[in-house]
């Protein structure tokens, strides 16, 4: 057996995502099954060096986890020439220089999104990335969950015949810090530093929507702050001047629209945080994070609206799961598996710097619509 290993600098990992998601349950994951297995006798073993701003925080992570090398200095870390590949996981506004810097040491990139604050800037980096012909990446995490490869097992199988709407809904009630700690960093709701849900979820919305049913072709959004204070870390009160909702409608090319609602002022009233209701002319399906169930039109009963009559039957019990029929893994670990092997072996990745330019145009231009109370077409991106 020959193990290759590959070095990854590992910017923002003391963050929420960037640890639990990044760190653990993916590179470090990986680890603990032996490396990643290559074939013919092959195994990558990644290597992180962590990165970032605190230094007793990244030791903390280091001797928490038998890691030996950690750094402060993003510059001194980029110039170590053994450092094959640069992860961002930081503060969206903090992203795009260091991105800039990793490519120009030439290093592959790999980086959670949005990519940056504009499309402009998000359309740079994949520029500067193609002309220094390293390999680059953007995280798609929710097209590798379970709920959804279960929904495009139904897609690739013509389940649906002629797909009509998607409607989506995703959120959770975020505490606003005073009388319980906030889930989520302050940052995320103040515009000034880069924060705001329609940034957070239409680059995600993008790519499960492209990914499962093709391009979008025109959007219109509105988007609102419902809770205008909120307290931060310290437990000071801040004015919240980003959003906290958006709620988008999505033409797709092959016709069909979708609705999405995204909220971080809303309490849970789904089997799941997040939830997508496919509905078709031979079927329809509700996937989640993990579970996704149907109703084929041969079983689809026949309602009838009468308000002076009580309900007499349960309607989710009129929906038949979807089996595993496979193990499914960590949607990040499985994404960075792929990724690692396209640097390593050169295989197709299709989930580059230009994809998250494509995630950064659908917010851009949603806010506008927001603003300006108009619906915009999605023009197709070029370098």
């Amino acid at each position: 057996m020959t193990r290759r290993t590959v070095r990854i600098a590992m910017n923002g990992v003391t963050g929420r995502m960037g640890y639990r998601q990044h760190l653990v349950r993916s590179i470090l994951a990986i680890r603990e099954q032996g490396g990643l297995d290559l074939g013919d006798g092959d195994v990558l073993w990644p290597e992180p060096v962590l990165v970032g701003r605190r230094a007793h925080a990244l030791q903390a992570l280091a001797e928490q986890h038998g890691l030996t090398e950690w750094s402060t200095d993003l510059d001194a870390v980029l110039a170590d020439e053994s450092i094959d590949i640069y992860f961002d996981s930081q503060v969206t506004s903090a992203r795009v220089e260091a991105i800039k810097k990793a490519i120009a040491a030439g290093k592959h990139v790999y980086t959670e999104k949005p990519t940056a604050t504009d499309v402009e800037g998000a359309l740079e980096l994949a520029r500067l990335a193609r002309d220094a012909g390293i390999k680059h990446g953007v995280v798609q995490d929710k097209i590798f969950l379970p709920g959804l490869l279960k929904l495009k097992r139904l897609i690739d199988g013509g389940f649906f015949g002629e797909i009509l709407s998607v409607r989506g809904e995703f959120g959770y009630w975020v505490f606003e810090g005073d009388w319980q700690e906030a889930q989520r960093p302050s940052w995320n709701y103040r515009a000034e530093d880069g924060g705001g849900i329609a940034v957070d979820m239409f680059p995600h919305w993008d790519y499960v929507l492209h990914e499962l049913f093709g391009k979008v072709t025109t959007v219109s959004a509105h988007v609102q702050t419902h809770i205008p204070q909120r307290w931060d870390e310290q437990g000071k009160p801040y004015a919240a001047t980003a959003d906290d909702a958006a709620y988008g409608i999505f033409q797709l090319a092959c016709g069909a629209v979708a609705q999405i609602n995204s909220s971080w002022a809303v309490r849970v009233n789904r089997d799941e945080l997040v939830e997508f209701q496919v509905d078709g002319t031979h079927g329809s399906a509700v996937a989640g994070l993990r579970n996704c169930r149907v109703q084929h039109r041969s079983a689809t009963p026949k309602p009838v609206w009468n308000p002076d009559l009580p309900v007499t039957e349960s309607f989710r019990d009129q929906w038949q799961e979807v089996p595993d029929n496979t193990e499914f893994d960590n949607g990040f670990k499985a994404q960075w598996e792929l990724f690692l092997r396209h640097v390593v072996l050169d295989e197709p990745y299709t989930w580059d710097l230009m994809a998250g330019a494509r995630g950064v145009q659908l917010a851009e231009l949603g806010l506008r619509s927001a603003a300006e109370g108009r619906r915009f077409d999605v023009p197709e991106l070029s370098l």
